[in-house]
């Protein structure tokens, strides 16, 4: 068994936990529980599905490419339901707008 994996199998034999939190403040999900972490799995799957089962890399150079322009879409042009359907920029600026208002007064 690959050491990492007896490690955290160690840990949680040990302490019957779900989370491991290490001393500086890093987490570390175990296997088998994405529920820990559910905004970055529905990420993960909708980058899986929209960017990289779209499309057949050639390089690492143009995965990157490929990567960086669905990023750009994703987060400049896209509205997202749980953003009131902003774009995430859009949303982000609200904030600014939001706070240097709230300092001038």
């Amino acid at each position: 068994m690959h050491f990492w994996a007896q490690t955290v199998c160690a840990f949680k034999c040990n302490h019957d936990a779900n989370i491991y939190s290490g001393t500086d403040g890093t987490e570390i999900t175990l296997t088998g529980k994405p529920q820990q972490n559910a905004y970055i799995e529905s990420f993960n799957g909708k980058f899986r599905d929209e960017c990289l089962n779209e499309h057949w890399f050639l390089s690492m150079r143009h995965a990157r490419q490929v990567s960086a322009a669905w990023r750009q879409e994703y987060n400049d042009e896209r509205p997202h339901s749980s953003l009131a359907y902003l774009t995430p920029r859009k949303f982000a600026e609200s904030f600014l707008i939001a706070d240097s208002m709230s300092i001038s007064d």
